[in-house]
């Protein structure tokens, strides 16, 4: 299946603006080299359409995911339990680090299977809760 991202350069260490377009093999060859890094960011959407479109910031053991119903609209994925609700989760979103409440946050692996489970439907709704922003 071919997926169209963009995510933090393994060379700069900066988000690349540059889409890439590709089998779902290189994006999953490119996260497991920033989780060797220990955090990156990473936006997908599929091939024929602008959005929805997915992001996944990671640090450590912690992920937030948005996604863009259009660019006007986006959402967060209710975390699962990985980190306390009161807690503060950072996370790279782009080139920034970003601070999150821990109901947000979700285990690195579980975000990444959320990633596949989009790539495969393109149905955000069926990855699980989302709160609005």
């Amino acid at each position: 299946m071919d997926v169209l991202w963009s995510a933090t350069d393994l060379e700069s260490g900066r988000s690349s603006a540059i889409e890439r377009h590709s089998g779902i093999e290189e994006l999953a060859d490119h996260f497991t080299a920033l989780r060797s890094r220990g955090r990156g960011y990473v936006e997908v959407r599929r091939p024929g359409s602008e959005f929805p479109l997915l992001t996944l910031g990671f640090q450590d053991n912690h992920a937030v995911i948005h996604v863009f119903g259009d660019a006007e609209r986006s959402s967060l994925l209710i975390g699962d339990g990985t980190a306390a609700s009161d807690a503060s989760v950072h996370v790279p979103i782009m080139d920034d680090l970003v601070v999150f409440s821990g109901d947000l946050a979700l285990d690195v692996d579980r975000a990444w299977i959320t990633v596949h489970h989009f790539i495969r439907t393109g149905r955000p709704a069926e990855l699980g809760e989302w709160r609005e922003l």
